[in-house]
């Protein structure tokens, strides 16, 4: 294993924070893995498997059994876990800017699409490398002019030539599950399945430059750019695993989230050896421009009806909220059918507030499809 680490600008003298990467892997490795956790810095459930699967490699490695290259960051985002305020941890926006911690990172499709147009050719393997190359070499070039920008150039260089990606987060309250894209979902699935994922949700691009999104979609930019004339393959693709809610931080279910990344990993054959049987898929693939974010029309207490991990039909209720003061009862219903994936851990809702999310079967929605 190699330990380095990345200095990040700091913004003020005596403020200095630093990405930490932990390399395992033959030095003539067969491709390369990123995995990184908690990029959302109040996100905790990722990066205890983290920490369980940086003892898991260190052995697997010592075995000989490592055929690819294995990056981890265990901690994708210091400058938000420190943002705590009055004991409550604010790691999802950055203070300063109010940006999102995983939005906006580079988008370098078209510079690379211009330095490599003369260099394509009719070898799938030679377009990736000299894709590859140029990715490395545009992420080189940029400068950071604020400590958001400098992570996030630094995440982005540490995983730029990786064939997998995988950026593990939670929500608030909610079942495991992920996002991905139609186009890596066949080899994304199994994942989904020995991870458990009870929702997986696809889309192209959804909107805001995710960590996750900023990868898959400079490969299909060049596909479409350049596939009519020459073979660009799909050098990279990525996942966002949802490791249930926040609260759910516990060696138990760490343990069981290292070993199904550990057999997944072995699956794709980037770790020597048989892996198990895969599961049954809880629930089948969904898009995301299918997903309901259901809203409360009125402020009150919050009082859930329904819980993460239930199929609810359209109309059923999903929460009530109750204004104490003039004892009206609202009942909150979800409009299409679906899996309730996800819910706010907040008890107090305000007008227009987003209490929960349900994963429908049919597409409805287009544009921006993120959460804040």
């Amino acid at each position: 294993m190699r330990h380095l680490t990345h200095d990040l600008l700091a913004p003020l003298p005596g403020t200095s924070r630093q990405i930490h990467s932990f390399h395992f892997g033959p030095e003539r490795a067969e491709g390369k893995i990123y995995i990184q956790s908690s990029l959302h810095a109040d996100e905790l459930p990722g990066m205890l498997v983290a920490w369980h699967l940086k003892a898991r490699l260190a052995e697997l490695e010592a075995q000989g059994r490592l055929r690819s290259e294995i990056v981890l960051v265990p901690v994708a985002n210091p400058a938000g876990l420190e943002q705590v305020l009055m004991d409550v941890p604010l790691g999802r926006y950055e203070l300063e800017s109010g940006q999102n911690f995983n939005r906006w990172f580079l988008d370098l499709g078209e510079e690379v699409g211009n330095d490599i147009e003369g260099q394509l050719g009719d070898d799938p393997r030679h377009n990736r490398e000299i894709i590859r190359a140029s990715l490395r070499d545009a992420l080189a070039r940029q400068t950071a002019g604020t400590q958001l920008q400098s992570q996030r150039l630094t995440l982005q260089r540490l995983a730029c030539d990786a064939d997998m990606v995988l950026d593990l987060h939670c929500d608030f309250e909610a079942v495991a599950h992920l996002y991905t894209t139609p186009e890596a979902w066949p080899q994304v699935e199994p994942l989904a399945r020995y991870i458990g994922s009870q929702a997986c949700l696809l889309a192209t691009d959804s909107g805001g430059q995710s960590f996750d999104e900023c990868f898959t979609l400079l490969w299909w930019q060049l596909q479409q750019r350049f596939g009519e004339r020459f073979a660009i393959p799909q050098g990279c693709f990525s996942v966002t695993v949802e490791l249930r809610g926040q609260g759910d931080v516990n060696h138990g279910l760490a343990s069981l989230d290292c070993q199904a990344i550990v057999d997944y990993l072995t699956h794709f054959g980037a770790i020597a050896g048989e892996a198990p049987p895969m599961p049954e898929l809880p629930y089948p693939a969904t898009p995301l421009a299918g997903v309901e974010p259901v809203a409360t029309p009125v402020g009150g207490l919050l009082v859930f009806t329904a819980l993460p991990g239930e199929y609810l039909e359209a109309g059923q209720q999903v929460a009530e909220v109750i204004d104490p003061i003039n004892d009206r009862v609202t009942p909150i219903h979800c409009s299409c059918a679906g899996l309730l994936y996800a819910r706010s851990l907040r008890r107090i809702a305000t007008a227009g507030m987003v209490i929960a999310h349900v994963a429908g079967r049919e597409a409805y929605r287009s544009g921006y499809l993120l959460s804040p």
